[in-house]
């Protein structure tokens, strides 16, 4: 089977570690391609970095057709485009926070993510409520870190998140760590090892839920909701989107 991780931010050097990370756990038979799309911002840690993302993310669901994937993956962890993807599509889209619940739910009571700057805490409470998971999740817990220091960083990053996930497991009772960035996907084998409580990359969950979905051969419902756009004509910049 082939699965296309799309990691929704431009940037080549988190898409490889996303794509090596995918690689790590996938089965025998498994191929994993790691994209970035050509247009979009650096980095998403906002709205507005948020919506601007979608349009790239979805040329390459469109891209992915043409390639025959079986399976498609958002490596961001606010889930960006994820229903318009669906619509786009027949073949499943996991979103990487969306696996990460689904997973943590049946691992623990309680759980909290871990994420990047404060900024963030809002639209990912939006989106915990909008997956049914806000009453277990019982803290987000935001760092000084920017999705991009990883890269610059990687020691000094991991030393941030040990402090806020070291919180969440004493002060808030969460029982599993939810690492709330594509960009953390390096440290949840080490963090986990620390605290001896689960603790979950969103990039592997998906990878398996993604596989498991095509094995069993699931495909999106195409009934109501995720059915196909209307087709119409699109301008300016978003011609090609067009479905006429």
């Amino acid at each position: 089977m082939k699965i296309k991780i799309i990691n929704p931010n431009t940037s080549e050097e988190m898409t490889r570690a996303i794509g090596a990370a995918g690689e790590s756990v996938a089965r025998p038979g498994t191929q994993i391609t790691a994209v970035s799309p050509r247009f979009g911002p650096a980095s998403i840690e906002s709205y507005y970095d948020d919506y601007l993302s979608i349009p790239g993310l979805l040329e390459e669901v469109q891209k992915g057709e043409a390639e025959r994937c079986d399976a498609y993956i958002i490596a961001c962890y606010g889930d960006p485009g994820l229903h318009a993807a669906r619509e786009c599509t027949a073949k499943p889209v996991v979103g990487i926070a969306e696996a990460s619940l689904y997973m943590a739910s049946m691992l623990a009571a309680r759980f909290s993510i871990v994420t990047v700057i404060p900024r963030t805490r809002t639209m990912l409470e939006e989106m915990v409520a909008g997956y049914g998971f806000r009453e277990k999740v019982v803290s987000i817990r935001t760092s000084p870190l920017y999705v991009l220091d990883v890269e610059k960083d990687p020691a000094g990053a991991l030393e941030k998140l040990r402090v806020e996930a070291r919180r969440a497991r004493d002060e808030d009772d969460a029982e599993a760590i939810l690492l709330g960035c594509a960009g953390f996907t390096q440290f949840a084998d080490e963090l986990e090892r620390e605290l001896e409580i689960p603790v979950l990359d969103g990039v592997v969950c998906a990878v398996k839920l993604a596989e498991s979905l095509v094995e069993l051969g699931k495909t999106t419902s195409k009934y109501k909701t995720y059915r196909p756009p209307e087709k119409k004509a699109y301008t300016g910049i978003f011609k090609h989107f067009g479905r006429e």
